[in-house]
């Protein structure tokens, strides 16, 4: 069952995020503007996606925010160091991420 729905948010994440990015190349960089909200979910969504596709269970408490320059905030808990290695590996290799800051702090009781 979990692997279902993580497959269907792959397939959907992998479908929609390019046709979201095509609609907001052309947007202004004022961030009221809803083209740039736009883009800036669609970067939020694939490194989400990616991250769900890893089914490493701590990468689930991850939270993903992205601002209207392409910086990728993480925030959250992990289980280790190397799973925060992970997340930022994906954020960084997601198209139109400038850089990755993240907060994400280890926590082996989660």
């Amino acid at each position: 069952m979990k692997s279902t729905f993580a497959i269907s948010c792959v397939l959907f994440g992998t479908l929609l995020a390019p046709a979201v990015v095509v609609v907001a190349q052309d947007s202004d960089t004022d961030r009221t503007h809803p083209m740039e909200f736009v883009k800036d979910s669609a970067i939020t969504t694939a490194i989400k996606t990616k991250l769900a596709a890893e089914h490493l269970t701590s990468l689930g408490r991850i939270h993903v925010d992205t601002d209207k320059d392409g910086v990728v905030w993480l925030s959250g808990s992990a289980r280790s160091q190397e799973a925060v290695d992970k997340a930022m590996s994906i954020a960084r290799d997601t198209e139109h991420v400038r850089s990755v800051h993240s907060d994400i702090k280890i926590r082996q009781d989660d």
